[in-house]
This record gives C-alpha cells, structure tokens and sequence, in this order.
C-alpha cells in the first residue's frame, strides 16, 4: 500500500491525521531512488503516520491543508534534483521536460522550490514545526553562490523560514528530530542533532565550532567567499569536523551541526529493505508514469557516498567521502523481487552507486580519524593507503548474473578507472565488465584532456584514461567482441581556456572518440567548481584561476568537442581564430568523423 496522497487514503486507513506531511516537488515514486520515499517509510517503519503531498498547488495555500493539521510537523523536500537546475538549463533557458513529473510535463515545480512549499506550509498552520530537507536544503545550507541569480544568498533555512535543516542523507536525523517532537521538546530547542542546522540569536559558546567570515562579507568580497568554502569544505566529515557558525545580522546566526554518521551495512540493508510499492502511485498512469522512474526500476543501488573527489560534483558535500556498501545478500533479494515483476525482461540496468567500483571506506584511517582535509584520496593520484580491491563487487556481480531469470547484470554508473588500474587484479575484472556487463559501450569520465583542466577538476591525469581505454580495448579483442567507449566530458570548466578546448577537440580527432554526451558546466550550489567559477580563484591554494563566463565562449568550447557536426561548422571557425589556431580549420571544421563510435 502506499502512503496516502489524498485525504481519502488517509482515512482508508482509518487515521484521522497525519503526524508528518512530507512534501516534495516532484510525483510520489515509492522507490528507494527517491528520498521522499525512503524518508517517509522510515518514518512508517518507527510508527509515525504520513502523508505526502507530491507537487502541491504552490499557488495558494489550500493544497497545503490537504490532510489537515499535521500532529508533528512538515518534512520539506523540493525533489530529487535542486529546483533551478531542474527548471533551467545552464544557459539559462526553461527547461521543456521535467523527468520527476507525470508525463515529463514541466512548468508544475516552482523556482526555488523549498522556499515557496515552506512558506506555504508556514501560512497553512502557524505554530506547525517546518523542517526542510533534501539537495537544494544540503547545498543551500549556508551562504552560498546562486548562479541563477548571480550573487551570494543567504543560507535557504532564513529565506524558508524554516525551523530547522536537514543536510546529508537524513535517515538518523529525521528520526531523531521525530523522537524530540514527539517528546515534547519544542522545534526551537531541537540544536543538538548532526546533520541539522538551526537558527540562533548568539554565537555558539565554546570552541567546538568554527566561526565563518560574516555574510556581508561573503556577499560583498570574493576571497573572503573562497575563504569560507575551504572552511566548510574541509569540515565535512563525520568523525573530524566541527560545527560551523554563519552571521547574518547582530542577531541573527546560523549553527550547523557536524554531520551524521554514514549508515552502517546492516542499516544501509534495513533501509533499501523497507516495504516500498516500487513504482509511481497509480494516480500518474494515465499521465504516462513518471519518466524518471524508468531509469531506476530494473536498477540495484550498491553503495552511498564518494571518496572520488571530483570538484564539481556535490557528492561530498551531500553524501560524503566515506563510502559504504550493502551486503550481497540484501542486494540478491531485491533482485528476486525485480525477477518478480511482470515486465522484467531479464536484465538487471545497473548495479551501483555514486561510483559503481566504491564498496567501503577509501582506507582503514578513515573509520579511525576520519577523510584527511589536506589531501584527496584519488588525486593528483591514488593514494598509496587505498587498497584497490574489486573482489567483493564481483562476488556481487557473479551472485547476481547467476540467479534464474537474469540474463544480463550492467554496470551503468561511473566506473573510476583510475581506481581500477591501482587493483593488481585489475586484469581479471575488465576481462568479466567486457564480457558480461557492457552493453556495446561503456561511458566512462575522463571530462577532459588538458593538464591543467584536470588539475582543477581534481580528476586523473590523461595517461590514465589512455591505458585504462587501451586494456578496454585489448580484452574487447582478445573476447572477440565489439563493444566501444565512450567519454563523458565537460566542456568551460574552471580553468579551461580555448586552447585547451583545442587540445581537447585534437585528442578526439586523433583517437576517434565521439563524445555521447557532453555538459557545459553548470555552477551548482555546494561544489569546488563553483566557488571557482564566482570567485576566479582556487578556495584551496587562492590562486587565480581563468573562467570562461560568456555564452559565446561557452559555445565555443562546446562546439569543439563535436567538432565533427556539420552545425557546429561556423562556430569551430571562429573559436580556432579567436585561438589563433587557424591552421587547424582545414582539420577540424570541414571533416566529419569517418571512425567508428568509440576505440
């Protein structure tokens, strides 16, 4: 049964209200996939009745009293992805589809959702605890850089209006803030729990935390911006951080909490366990479902958390660095139940996570002392403490490909190659990906070629790519089997200039690699990346760093990397001129690529 959406489930099941509302902005999918599930039927799970309200009328208020009052509070998410980025693309234009939507309609998610549901859920019921949850209440957690907006807004917890913040993944802190309320504890005296941030009219006694530059100055001044984010960013960490102090106004500051633990195995199991629906409330159906959801449904979530460190992605600052997997077991009964399902036609899409190849903690230190804040586990090269071990996944693997009614296991998350090249067994695993878990390509990310591109995306150096795409394509052969790879790349990343734009298009030339996809980059809240596109400087070392901010760069460096496509023509000219690279125009902008699809 899934959790009620309409007042007349809520009585189906014989409740009179609900003690949380949970609301989101996008449809109610009852998959582990999305956190509005895996929230509410953890709440279910301890007791607690609730009630989601999917893509409320924004509007009005009415909406917002669809269940009634509820007894404890509203839980307040925006939905899977930051309400901007899933309403506008980097250049800014209206989005045409939202995934998260019945039918991919859009146009039915306010910008910046959490704060419109918060307010609305305020005016609803005065006196009702709001807590806001989530990626855009994560990433938003403190001052931050809005790109859309292009300056410095205040933390997302004033502008709501909320009583309290969740970040991270919020299973233990939820239930702890449920057990507080349902105590008797008022909402404004809930500022012991980790993983939340909360409103205070002082600074925090003590010196357990950290006190950040004021917000009018991280409003007004660059460096003092890139001075606070190394502060937050190096105190990310559930076992070394400290709790971080914000100051708005003489009155006004904003406390975050150290973050949660990660869930240990067996509660990671508990958790992908609950007793979810695994598919959209039938109310969508006649929309055309949910298209998001086809892209989880016949997929396995393996692992939480990153020690990839990669700097535009938020990851880390959302999940974190430590990694931690579920159990085989736990992972074998929720392929039988996908076995189960009518429409499953034998093949398992995915078996993964942030990164596919992450089982567990990079190194044994981290369960000891926690990530190391000076240093990356993965860059400027694997950390000689890793111990690069694949055994486990292809335990998992093998376990899963060999059930009755599976004919074929995927990997379809990130592989991080350069974590695979560092297992002495590494040999052994490529030889099973290529033989039984790709399907005619592989996509990988080596994002770019140019040394000093990588450098800033913290990602491995070019070799890496080459000799991990030349083993690929070695087992591919010595198997007798055409399977092909593909690059992810990002194109006018921090740091990235025309020439390297170049360097890049020539790489692709000479290898015959087609990119399938490729992303502008998009200054997202809560990364390295973009507090090195606002700033033009490195929060880590606070040196200069170029960025290409206007749209016509933007194109062209996007432009080069699909060199071959004839629309792409004029605009490849003009970059390779503005280059000084016009000796190059014969080679790249008059010549489609006459290769196969990937080497």
């Amino acid at each position: 049964m899934f959790l009620p959406i309409t007042k007349e489930e809520m009585h189906e099941r014989g409740w009179e209200e609900a003690d949380f509302v949970l609301v989101t902005g996008d449809a109610y999918v009852d998959h582990h996939s999305f956190g509005t599930a895996i929230i509410g039927r953890l709440l279910e799970s301890r007791g607690y009745r609730v009630a989601v309200l999917p893509r409320p009328d924004y509007k009005s208020v009415n909406d917002f009293r669809r269940f009634g009052k509820p007894r404890l509070g509203f839980l307040i998410n925006s939905g899977v992805v930051d309400s901007m980025v899933n309403n506008y693309s980097v250049f800014k234009n209206k989005r045409k589809k939202d995934e998260y939507a019945p039918g991919g309609v859009a146009g039915g998610r306010p910008d910046r959702a959490l704060i419109v549901y918060a307010n609305r859920a305020r005016e609803a019921y005065k006196g009702v605890p709001v807590i806001i949850g989530g990626i855009e209440a994560s990433l938003r957690r403190l001052g931050h850089y809005d790109y859309w907006s292009d300056k410095v807004r205040r933390s997302i917890l004033l502008d709501a209006k909320a009583d309290l913040l969740i970040y991270g993944m919020g299973e233990k802190a939820v239930l702890e803030i449920a057990e507080a309320l349902e105590s008797g504890i008022d909402v404004k005296d809930i500022t012991w729990i980790r993983g939340t941030c909360f409103k205070s009219k002082e600074a925090p006694a003590g010196d357990e935390n950290i006190i950040l530059p004021h917000f009018k100055s991280i409003s007004e001044d660059k460096k003092a911006y890139a001075q606070s984010f190394a502060l937050q960013f190096k105190n990310n960490d559930y076992i070394s951080a400290g709790g971080l102090a914000e100051q708005y106004d003489k009155n006004v500051w904003v406390i975050q909490n150290p973050p949660q633990s990660p869930l240990s195995q067996q509660e990671l199991d508990d958790v992908y366990e609950l007793p979810f629906e695994n598919e959209p409330h039938p109310s969508y159906d006649r929309a055309g479902g949910i298209p998001a959801f086809s892209e989880v449904k016949f997929s396995l979530v393996s692992s939480r958390g990153c020690f990839g460190g990669c700097s535009f992605c938020a990851l880390t600052y959302h999940q974190g660095r430590q990694v931690r997997g579920r159990s085989k077991e736990s992972l074998i009964r929720e392929a039988q139940k996908l076995i189960e399902k009518k429409d499953f036609k034998g093949y398992i899409h995915d078996v993964g996570g942030p990164t596919a190849n992450f089982r567990g903690p990079a190194c044994s230190g981290q369960l000891k002392r926690g990530v190391c804040t000076d240093k990356d586990c993965m860059f400027p090269k694997v950390c000689p403490a890793i111990a690069a071990d694949h055994s486990d996944y292809l335990d998992i693997l093998r376990s899963l490909r060999e059930l009755d009614g599976v004919k074929k296991v995927f990997i379809r998350s990130g592989i991080r190659y350069d974590y695979l090249l560092a297992d002495p067994e590494c040999d052994r695993f490529i030889e099973e990906l290529c033989r039984h878990h790709v399907s005619g390509t592989l996509k990988v990310a080596p994002e770019h070629v140019s040394e000093r591109v990588l450098r800033y995306m913290h990602k491995a150096p070019k070799e890496v790519f080459m000799q991990f795409s030349k083993k690929y394509e070695e087992t591919n052969r010595k198997l007798g089997l055409k399977q092909y790879l593909i690059p992810y790349l990002i194109s006018s990343h921090p740091g990235s200039t025309l020439e390297d734009a170049v360097e890049l298009a020539l790489f692709l030339k000479e290898y015959g690699f087609v990119p399938d996809q490729v992303q502008d980059f998009y200054p997202t809240p809560g990364t390295l990346s973009t507090c090195m596109y606002y700033t033009e400087m490195d929060p880590l070392t606070m040196e200069p760093v170029y960025v290409a901010k206007t749209a016509e760069e933007k194109k062209m460096q996007r432009a080069l990397i699909h060199f071959h496509k004839n629309e792409n023509r004029k605009t490849v000219e003009k970059a390779l001129a503005k280059a000084g690279k016009q000796e190059l125009i014969p080679l790249l902008s008059s010549q489609r690529l006459h290769t196969k699809k990937g080497k």
